[in-house]
């Protein structure tokens, strides 16, 4: 899929889907492959996940290209992510919960027979077998086929979303907190309530241009349900005056500092954080991606004549003195500095998430508002 983990691979990606994709991705985005045997898809996920291309990098490039008519959608689904932090970040709760539910259904299904045949990829669904394999040997999955696998492990297979969203966890290299557990909980209509997305065979057929046929499915399961309501929390996302002279955190979600809002402050140290210590477990793979990204950043930060150290997350509870850190989103990498109790660290908020946050209180037909609004703003 990638020559190698660097921003310059990424930037390679993106001008080669710009100039060879992105005016069919509408009309071809929902194709696994097209009738070419291509990949649709732009393959920037993991790049965006981990911030070593931004969102509005990525639009800009594009609108060089074309019009904003012309590739409104893949912009619409660049903008997604940020909409997803957004809606978790107003309703953090969620997250808490998600993880505490996932702890005791672990429990409960660890040896359970159909969930281990389906993490195996043994189940008697061909195409759900392949997805399986895919993922944990490409560690990346369409997001058509996404849908289909989720809605396939929810309501044929009979599994708990929240194992799902775990396994997705595990093996994908674009793995993102809240755009991955909100969309589980939409394939099983409880993020848009009574809303489920049901997996159905002529769908899978047309769109993997009749790769799997005959497939046997539950094409007429109802919604799932969820007691607890997750109103929206205000929230701070003012940043502090930055003063010179103090050390920088970054996190997995902000590995292209030059390119970053906070570029041209004069910081004494930037401090890296490396994660492997997670409640969720995270595949070899996975992790050795992100060790690269790390690298990555660092050695541009080298080049730059920057001052920095990659440190492991642990270390955070030596530090006995004030610093600032890009704000590292809802997630494992919070959890940690929250569980350490940690006062003095000062975040810093991308503007164009504290702009865009603002609309993420409701669906995204909301927020898709307000989107010529952030690109004007923005890119």
């Amino acid at each position: 899929m990638y020559d190698e983990f660097t921003r310059s691979e990424a930037k390679k990606q993106l001008n080669y889907f710009i100039e060879n994709k992105l005016a069919s991705y509408s009309k071809l985005r929902n194709f696994v492959i097209d009738n070419k045997n291509k990949s649709t898809t732009s393959f920037l996920s993991p790049f965006i996940t981990h911030g070593v291309l931004t969102e509005s990098e990525i639009i800009n490039e594009s609108l060089k290209k074309l019009p904003f008519n012309k590739c409104e959608k893949f912009i619409n689904e660049v903008l997604w992510r940020i909409y997803w932090r957004g809606w978790l970040e107003l309703r953090p709760q969620l997250w808490t919960d998600y993880l505490n539910n996932l702890e005791k259904i672990d429990l409960d299904f660890k040896l359970d027979t159909k969930y281990k045949l389906a993490i195996e990829g043994k189940t008697n669904i061909q195409c759900f077998n392949d997805w399986v394999s895919e993922l944990k040997k490409t560690n990346y999955l369409h997001n058509h086929a996404r849908m289909w696998f989720a809605s396939i492990w929810i309501f044929t297979l009979n599994l708990p979303w929240e194992l799902g969203a775990a396994f997705f966890m595990k093996h994908l290299y674009d793995g993102d907190i809240a755009t991955n557990t909100l969309s589980w909980r939409w394939v099983a209509g409880i993020q848009t309530v009574g809303k489920n997305y049901i997996a159905k065979e002529w769908n899978i057929r047309k769109f993997t241009n009749e790769k799997y046929t005959n497939i046997k499915l539950n094409e007429k399961a109802t919604p799932k349900t969820c007691n607890t309501n997750y109103p929206v929390t205000k929230k701070e996302i003012i940043n502090p005056i930055i003063e010179k002279n103090y050390k920088l955190l970054i996190f997995e979600n902000s590995l292209s500092f030059e390119n970053s809002d906070f570029y041209k402050e004069n910081f004494k140290k930037i401090l890296i954080v490396k994660n492997n210590y997670r409640k969720i477990n995270i595949s070899k793979q996975v992790l050795d991606l992100k060790s690269k990204l790390i690298n990555d950043q660092g050695t541009r930060l080298e080049k730059a004549s920057l001052n920095y150290e990659i440190i492991d997350i642990e270390e955070l509870k030596k530090i006995n003195e004030d610093i600032y850190a890009i704000y590292p989103n809802i997630g494992e990498n919070l959890d940690k500095i929250n569980s350490y109790n940690l006062k003095n660290i000062k975040f810093l908020y991308r503007k164009i998430d504290q702009f865009s946050w603002h609309y993420s209180n409701k669906g995204f037909f909301y927020f898709r508002n307000y989107i010529p609004t952030i690109i004007k703003r923005f890119c």
